[in-house]
């Protein structure tokens, strides 16, 4: 196994938008084919828009990408752009009287680190379909990692700056990829130590997400509630979250066993992530197959995992200090 980018799983290309001022973005992976697809969908408040069409019982058995954006609802008007750009072309699901572009869309909640009132449009999503190409795509401060920040739990003073992150792996003929927007209110571990997340209250080091949590609940049972009166993350300023991502690969799969994939590529958040999938997440994972490899559905999901886990450390690392927020580069050393 050899670690290539995420481009030579082939079959499609990456686009982004990005409004560094107003810290939002859209990112748009188009298929060069109609690709089957899958999702799951682990988190309590996801955003996220035709992503039921991915369901085995759904009719729909092939789409025509995956979005990621910023704006929370609001940049699901995103998805609008992106099908203004593939009906021009011709591109869609035949269904006689037009062909309409299958496009499933996920966003992240960003509009409390820059401008809450600009959020990914129309235009966004076009502009992304415009800069699509099947070059290396930019990483970290970019497209819908422009506004992504992890270890919210008590709020934006002690949260980091995170990003949007890629990897992909080769395995004889057999390729699978990640590209993911890391939002998460944990923190973000790698080898077992948190690399970037929740700080502590003077903001010189890194603390502890899960610690923090519970101590609430300790305090509370106690009679004393934790900062600021919460006694839990619900009552936390935390509910503004939500990692997203897709997984590609090159080897051919019906949708039923892409939702499988994309489940077991969830691992690759829970071993990254803590605490995740929790009700101020909306964590979900796209998969779809761009290819004709023939390969074992456990095989491919065990890759998935590993590139997901691999691409939610890239996301932290390559993401940059703004808006206010440090970065893994402030704590690297």
């Amino acid at each position: 196994m050899r670690e290539i980018d995420l481009m030579e799983v082939g079959g499609f290309k990456v686009g982004h938008y990005t409004d560094e001022e107003a810290a939002t973005g859209s990112t748009v992976i188009l298929f060069d084919e109609m690709s089957a697809a899958g999702v799951d969908i682990r988190g309590g408040g996801p955003a996220s828009r035709d992503s039921q069409i991915l369901n085995p019982l759904m009719a729909a058995n092939e789409i025509n990408g995956v979005l990621l954006s910023g704006g929370s609802a609001f940049g699901l008007d995103a998805a609008g752009g992106v099908l203004e750009y593939l009906s021009e072309r011709g591109i869609g699901l035949d269904v006689g009287v037009a062909k309409v572009p299958l496009v499933p869309e996920a966003c992240i909640f960003d509009l409390g680190v820059g401008r809450a009132d600009v959020r990914p449009g129309k235009d966004a999503g076009y502009k992304a379909c415009e800069n699509a190409s099947y070059e290396s795509p930019k990483r970290g401060n970019v497209g819908a990692g422009t506004g992504a920040s992890v270890g919210k739990c008590c709020g934006p003073d002690r949260m980091m700056k995170s990003g949007l992150g890629t990897f992909a792996v080769e395995l004889g003929e057999l390729k699978v990829g990640a590209i993911v927007a890391v939002n998460a209110v944990g923190d973000v571990y790698e080898d077992g130590k948190v690399i970037a997340g929740l700080m502590n209250k003077d903001r010189t080091g890194l603390a502890s997400s899960f610690d923090e949590i519970l101590s609430w609940t300790e305090k509370a049972s106690m009679g004393n509630a934790g900062e600021s009166g919460k006694i839990d993350l619900a009552e936390s300023k935390a509910s503004t979250n939500t990692t997203i991502g897709l997984i590609v690969t090159n080897a051919k799969f019906p949708k039923a066993m892409l939702c499988k994939i994309a489940g077991m590529a969830h691992n690759g958040y829970a071993r990254t992530i803590n605490p995740v999938h929790s009700m101020m997440d909306g964590d979900s994972i796209y998969a779809a197959s761009t290819g004709n490899v023939e390969s074992d559905v456990n095989t491919v999901g065990m890759l998935a995992a590993f590139v997901m886990e691999k691409a939610v450390i890239d996301a932290v690392k390559q993401a940059k200090p703004a808006y206010g927020l440090k970065a893994y580069e402030d704590f690297a050393n």
